[in-house]
């Protein structure tokens, strides 16, 4: 559990880094929503509700990269493969909904199904980036690469996503938040 401080310096910086990331991205994510609902001949925002802190509902939101929620495009594949479908998410962080760094928010049935010392990862906000983000950066590869994409996704990926979520929670330092941001730009940048 993070103490009162802890809680307010991530906050702190979550608050600031998502300022600064939406000035950065407005006029980015402006052309990115254009673009979308120009190839997707569909809203170019993609809203949906995820489970977040203490296991509450919220509503996240990304550039679509599906069209009708179904087939995806290479406009797409382009935007998920370089995480660009993200962005809008600093509007989660900088809201309180979530964290630069945590738990990647998912949909109903894993995080707010978890029991006993695993659900510690329900007590801080999904982030935007996480140790586990950083381990599964190629997630879309892997899954494409398997029989059974779900099964592998449940049966091999969520457990090792749990194992570190937890181990963030339990180890939580604002320091270790920053060297997860920084290795985070350097995945993003391919300069890692």
């Amino acid at each position: 559990m993070l103490s009162l401080k802890q809680r307010i310096l991530k906050r702190l910086l979550d608050i600031f880094l998502s300022l600064i990331g939406i000035m950065l991205c407005i006029i980015p994510i402006f052309v990115l929503f254009i673009i979308s609902t120009i190839v997707h001949k569909e809203f170019g925002f993609f809203v949906q509700k995820r489970v977040g802190k203490k296991g509450k509902l919220f509503l996240i939101f990304k550039i679509k990269s599906l069209k009708s929620g179904k087939t995806i495009l290479p406009f797409g594949k382009f935007i998920r493969k370089n995480k660009l479908d993200e962005l809008p998410q600093l509007l989660n962080v900088f809201l309180g909904s979530m964290s630069i760094v945590g738990p990647r928010p998912d949909i109903k049935g894993y995080a707010d199904v978890l029991d006993g010392a695993n659900k510690i990862i329900l007590n801080v906000k999904p982030g935007l980036t996480s140790l586990a983000t950083l381990k599964f950066a190629n997630e879309e590869e892997l899954l494409a690469k398997q029989t059974d994409a779900k099964q592998f996704n449940d049966f091999v990926l969520w457990p090792e996503k749990v194992k570190l979520n937890t181990a963030y929670v339990n180890n939580y330092s604002f320091k270790n938040d920053i060297v997860i941001i920084i290795k985070t730009i350097l995945t993003v940048l391919h300069l890692k």
